[in-house]
């Protein structure tokens, strides 16, 4: 038993930190579009510039999408088929972890006690039970391809996932070239004929 519970809680730590690390992404676009036809974009300043994040930030987002563009084949230009825009928005998420049971569960082994990894006793027989909160920043990206022509948006990827208050900027730069990369692999989206 004891193996296990050395175990176990590492093992749900790993699980949850890990689980902190993903972005979730999300994509729509305009059926009616021919993506194959795009080979140019330009940064659209106005949608930009209404962005509620740092200068700083923004330059690390769109350096990520000049970067993923790039990889794609497509080339800025003056006089672009694509307009990129990005939107953001943040909350905080608290998360509570109760842990309470009857019988085998935590509190037994000489009453009640506090770990880092949990409130109560050790494992064995008898009631116990605590609770953990942690609380997390999490961040949506959102990204924007905007027709030039028809001046319509012809597709949106969203990415979702934690954001730490990440005080190295090396960090903070790998975490937002990983969000950009994961949204636009969504690009071009695979246009099924419908039947």
């Amino acid at each position: 038993m004891k193996t296990l519970k050395i175990l176990a809680a590492p093992m749900l730590i790993v699980l949850f930190l890990s689980s902190c690390a993903s972005v979730q992404v999300l994509s729509d676009y305009d059926r009616e579009a021919n993506f194959t036809e795009y080979k140019s974009y330009a940064f659209y300043k106005t949608g930009i510039d209404k962005v509620q994040i740092s200068d700083l930030d923004k330059k690390r987002i769109l350096r990520a999408i000049e970067a993923e563009m790039s990889k794609r084949g497509f080339t800025k230009s003056e006089d672009p088929d694509l307009l990129v825009s990005i939107f953001t928005k943040e909350k905080e998420q608290v998360d509570i972890y109760n842990n309470w049971g009857g019988g085998l569960g935590w509190g037994g082994w000489g009453g009640w006690g506090w770990s880092p990894y949990y409130w109560g006793g050790g494992w064995g027989p008898g009631w116990g039970g605590g609770a953990f909160a942690s609380t997390r920043t999490e961040g949506s990206l959102y990204i924007d391809l905007i027709d030039t022509d028809s001046k319509e948006l012809v597709w949106q990827g969203k990415g979702v996932g934690n954001l730490g208050n990440i005080e190295n900027i090396e960090k903070k730069e790998e975490r937002i070239r990983e969000f950009v990369a994961e949204i636009l692999m969504q690009y071009p989206p695979n246009q099924v004929a419908a039947k």
